[in-house]
């Protein structure tokens, strides 16, 4: 299995912006539950650096990702970076949403 691992950074003044939107787009997950796709988003402990890992289709048909994309770029201070990575392994156990 390959997956796309996106690295960039955000502004300081944009990073909590950046966070809802993609908080909005976990949403629209869970609601829509598209099928065989796999999704992570995590933000550094720097506050402006934010790692997604993505395995599968149906996330650019996605509104809230639509809306997260549109002003990305002015978001940004540095990136992004895109680069392809085999898994070598995956566990979870009972996963909670960082939220709940």
């Amino acid at each position: 299995m390959t997956a796309a691992v996106i690295r960039y950074q955000t502004k300081p003044e944009a990073a909590d912006t950046n966070q809802r939107l993609i908080e909005n787009v976990f949403a629209e997950l869970a609601s829509t539950a598209p099928p065989g796709l796999r999704y992570s988003s995590f933000r550094l402990a720097d506050g402006v650096t934010f790692v997604h890992v993505v395995d599968g289709e149906g996330l650019p048909g996605l509104a809230a990702f639509q809306e997260f994309q549109r002003d990305l770029g002015d978001r940004l201070a540095d990136g992004p970076a895109r680069d392809d990575a085999t898994l070598i392994g995956s566990y979870s156990a009972g996963v909670v949403p960082a939220n709940g």
